[in-house]
């Protein structure tokens, strides 16, 4: 099978080398790689134009899926995989995600590491991130859009990516595909590895982002009436003058952090860190929740405001 890398971009020319090296390291190397520029204004073009593999397609002030649906519309083959120019690619990964769609299947899921640069990214990527692809579950696993690839007629019987959403537009398309049933094969040897945000500021306007995004896509509503439901009861909990409350309370909050502590143990080395993730986890959820919840409600308001008329 022929394969068409797909990738969008937008002012990252310090992240372009190595994901440039990591395509050139690659044991399979792909017959095409289309990346769709939405407005770069610090060379990253240039620099991807410099490279004689990859195919430069300007879209100023495209999104990320007007992005990707050009270039689709570009590519000369029917199978797609479809990273981030951001990213960093396992040697093995094109072969290890192309592999499922030879063997049959409309859609393989690749598996998806971060690059935590100190304390506290390390601490953000163990709030939602699985150490190891042990942590999956095949059945239920959604993929990223920096690390899948499919067969064309599976983006073309849901329309293309969704234009009108500017954010979380690979989790719509993975739910769009299971209601299809069609056939998503995870591929655990498929790793990309990707950057964190750098600071408390981008991390806030990410998983806000993110949570807006599922409220315009009507995606997760039961996970995000939970997460008010949860924090409201906590804050109930917290001015009740009974002593039960705040114990249940203390239970569930040492519950809910248990998994995020154990996973930035692992990724931190030194025993002070470690101690000190104790607390910083749990805080840096709450401060993820916030945000989350920050998004879902603007997102949800502006729903409702749509729908008004």
């Amino acid at each position: 099978m022929k394969v068409t890398l797909i990738s969008t971009v937008l002012n990252c020319v310090e992240r372009v080398e190595p994901f440039l090296a990591s395509l050139a390291a690659q044991t399979r190397a792909p017959d095409e790689v289309v990346i769709v520029d939405g407005g770069s204004t610090d060379g990253t073009a240039e620099r991807l134009r410099a490279d004689g593999r990859v195919t430069v397609i300007d879209a100023p002030g495209a999104n990320i899926s007007a992005g990707r649906n050009r270039a689709l519309a570009h590519a000369a083959h029917e199978v797609i995989a479809a990273t981030d120019a951001d990213c960093e690619l396992a040697p093995e990964w094109l072969a290890a995600i192309v592999a499922p769609i030879e063997a049959g299947a409309d859609v393989a899921a690749g598996f998806y590491e971060p690059i935590p640069d100190g304390f506290v990214q390390s601490c953000v990527a163990a709030l939602n991130l699985p150490l190891a692809a042990s942590e999956v579950d095949p059945a239920t696993f959604m993929p990223s859009a920096r690390s899948v690839a499919f067969r064309r007629e599976a983006v073309e019987a849901v329309g293309g990516y969704p234009e009108w959403l500017d954010i979380g537009e690979d989790m719509w398309m993975n739910h769009r595909w299971r209601q299809r049933h069609l056939d998503i094969r995870f591929a655990p040897d498929a790793v990309v590895r990707w950057p964190l945000r750098p600071d408390l500021a981008s991390t806030w306007t990410q998983y806000f982002g993110y949570a807006r995004g599922d409220a315009l896509a009507g995606l997760y509503p039961q996970r995000h009436a939970l997460r008010f439901a949860v924090y409201g009861g906590l804050a109930a909990a917290l001015v009740s003058d009974r002593t039960w409350p705040k114990l249940l309370a203390a239970a569930g909050a040492i519950a809910y952090a248990r998994t995020p502590v154990r996973r930035s143990w692992a990724r931190l080395g030194g025993g002070a860190e470690r101690a000190a993730a104790i607390a910083a986890v749990p805080a840096l959820l709450a401060f993820t929740d916030a945000a989350k919840m920050a998004g879902y409600a603007t997102g949800f308001a502006r729903l409702l405001a749509a729908r008004a008329p």
